[in-house]
C-alpha cells in the first residue's frame, strides 16, 4: 500500500460518485512543481475524491504520481513540461524564467479557462505565485468559481535565497504576490506562525491552518522486511548483524532551504568520533532521499570528504518504501531552513508517523509546534551541535541507546493525526464554504466525471 493509498483507505468507507460531502463537485488542483514529489497537493486531491468530487490535478511531469492518483476514476491528471528555469545559469535566470511563465500560462490558460463545465473551486499551492496566482485568479473571475490558496512557503522569500533580499526583482515580485493572494476567497496554510504572518503582514484574514500530516502510521518492520527493503535499494547492510552501522535518514528536495553545509560538517566530525568509557565507535549510514537540482553537488562535496566510519547513500524511493524506509531507520535528521521562518517541513511529520525521533536544524519558533526539544526531537542550528546531538543519542549503539529511546517513546506519545482526519477537519469545511459561496452566486454546474479506465493527462 502506498501512501496515497493509505489517504483513500483512511476515509473508512466507500465513496461513489453519489455519495460524499463534496458530491456533483468538480476541484481544479493545481501545483506548478513536480507532480510526483508534491505529496500534500496529491493527499488533496485524493482527500476530495474521497468526498465525492471530481478532481482535475495538474502539474510537472517528473516523477509519477502516486498509484493510488492514477487509479482513482475520479481524478483527471494534467502533466505540464517541466520548467526551464531550474537548469538556467545565474545570469539567465530572469529573462528564462520569464520565458517560463510565458509557457506556463499558456499551458493553464487552456486547462483553467477552457475547462468545460466549468470548475466549482480552484485550489492553487503557493509557491511559486507567477503565473499560478495571477491566471488562477483570472479564470475564478471569468468562470464564476472561488480560488482557494494553499501557502505552503511565500515565493518572494524563495527567490531572495537565489537573487538577494535587496533585489528589486524580489521586491516586485513580493509585492506582486501579496496583491495576488489577497484576492483569493479562503486560505489553508501550514502553521500557526504563517497564519499570523498572513493576518498581519499580508492583509490575509482567517487563513485555517492544515498541518501536514503522515498518510498513515507506520508499523514496526520484522527483522526480514527491514533486509529486503535494505536489499532492494543495495544499502549494503547486513539488519541482523550484531555491529550493523546505525541508520540516520534525512529527506531532502536538494534545493537552496535546506543547509547540507551543516551536515557535512557534522559527518566529518562523526567520522573522528572517540571511543567512550571503553565503549566502541558505532559506524553510521546516512542515507539521504529525494531528488532535486542540487544533489550531484552535495554527493560530489560528500566524496570528496573521504571518509572512513562514516558512510552516505543518496536514494530515490518508491512512495511505499519511503515511509518503510523511515520505520527501518534509528534516527532521522531535518535539514530544513526555512526561508520565510514561518513554514514548517512535512518530513518530520513523516518521520513521527514512522516513530522515529529527529534531529532537526533549529530555524526559529514555528519549529516548536511540531518538534519538542528533548521529548520527541533534539534541535541543533551549527553542524558541531548537530555532531553532539547524533553522538549523544548513539552512545552505546548497537547495544542499549537510553537517550535515543527516551525520544522513540516521547514520539510515540505525540498524537499525529492521519492526513484524512486532519483534513476532514481542518480542510473539508473550507471547501463547503467554497462550494456554498459559488452556488450563491448563481453559478452552479455539474461536476465532469471521468469514466473508469479513460486516460488522464493531456
Amino acid at each position: 500500500m502506498t501512501a496515497a493509498d493509505a489517504v483513500t483507505a483512511a476515509a473508512g468507507r466507500p465513496v461513489t460518485a453519489t455519495t460524499g460531502a463534496l458530491a456533483g463537485r468538480r476541484v481544479a488542483v493545481v501545483v506548478l512543481g513536480d507532480l510526483g514529489r508534491s505529496p500534500r497537493m496529491q493527499y488533496h486531491a485524493l482527500a476530495l475524491a474521497g468526498e465525492g468530487a471530481a478532481v482535475d490535478l495538474i502539474g510537472y511531469r517528473g516523477h509519477p504520481p502516486d498509484r493510488a492518483i492514477s487509479e482513482d476514476p475520479r481524478i483527471r491528471v494534467h502533466l505540464l513540461p517541466e520548467p526551464w528555469r531550474h537548469r538556467a545559469p545565474r545570469g539567465l535566470f530572469v529573462p528564462v524564467a520569464l520565458a517560463d511563465v510565458g509557457a506556463q500560462g499558456a499551458w493553464l490558460a487552456q486547462i483553467l479557462v477552457g475547462a468545460r463545465p466549468s470548475f466549482d473551486v480552484l485550489l492553487v499551492q503557493n509557491p511559486p505565485a507567477f503565473p499560478t496566482l495571477a491566471l488562477a485568479r483570472l479564470a475564478a473571475r471569468a468562470r464564476g468559481c472561488r480560488l482557494v490558496v494553499d501557502w505552503h512557503n511565500f515565493g518572494a522569500d524563495l527567490l531572495a535565497l537565489r537573487m538577494g533580499a535587496t533585489s528589486p526583482v524580489v521586491r516586485m515580485a513580493r509585492a506582486a504576490e501579496r496583491a495576488l493572494g489577497r484576492g483569493a476567497a479562503f486560505h489553508l496554510c501550514v502553521s500557526d506562525a504563517m497564519a499570523a504572518r498572513l493576518a498581519e503582514g499580508w492583509g490575509v484574514a482567517g487563513a485555517r491552518v492544515l498541518r501536514d500530516r503522515p498518510a498513515k502510521a507506520v508499523a514496526p518492520l520484522s527483522l526480514e522486511a527491514r533486509q529486503q527493503l535494505f536489499d532492494r535499494y543495495g544499502l549494503g547492510v547486513q539488519a541482523a548483524a550484531p555491529d550493523r552501522p546505525a541508520l540516520v535518514v534525512t529527506s531532502s528536495s536538494w534545493t537552496a532551504d535546506e543547509d547540507f553545509g551543516v551536515l557535512l560538517e557534522a559527518m566529518r566530525l562523526l567520522d573522528g568520533w572517540p571511543a567512550r568509557a571503553g565503549r566502541p565507535v558505532p559506524r553510521l549510514l546516512f542515507v539521504m532521499t529525494g531528488a532535486g537540482p542540487a544533489r550531484a553537488l552535495w554527493e560530489s562535496r560528500i566524496a570528496a570528504l573521504g571518509l572512513a566510519r562514516v558512510r552516505a547513500r543518496t536514494v530515490w524511493l518508491d512512495a511505499e518504501d519511503y515511509p518503510t524506509l523511515l520505520a527501518a531507520a534509528d534516527l532521522g535528521v531535518c535539514l530544513h531552513r526555512s526561508a520565510s521562518g514561518v513554514d514548517l517541513p512535512m518530513k518530520i511529520a513523516d518521520m513521527f508517523g514512522a516513530g522515529l525521533p529527529v534531529c532537526a536544524l533549529d530555524y526559529g519558533p514555528v519549529l516548536r509546534e511540531l518538534v519538542r526539544e528533548g521529548e520527541n526531537g533534539r534541535l541543533f542550528s551549527t553542524g558541531p551541535a548537530l555532531a553532539d546531538r547524533v553522538a549523544e543519542l548513539l552512545d552505546g549503539f548497537p547495544g542499549p541507546t537510553p537517550a535515543l529511546e527516551a525520544l522513540r517513546r516521547g514520539v510515540a506519545r505525540t498524537a499525529i493525526e492521519t492526513w484524512a482526519d486532519g483534513w476532514r477537519r481542518e480542510a473539508l469545511p473550507v471547501f463547503l464554504s467554497a462550494c456554498a459561496a459559488r452556488a450563491g452566486s448563481g453559478a452552479r454546474s455539474p461536476a465532469r466525471r471521468r469514466p473508469p479506465g479513460s486516460p488522464g493527462g493531456l
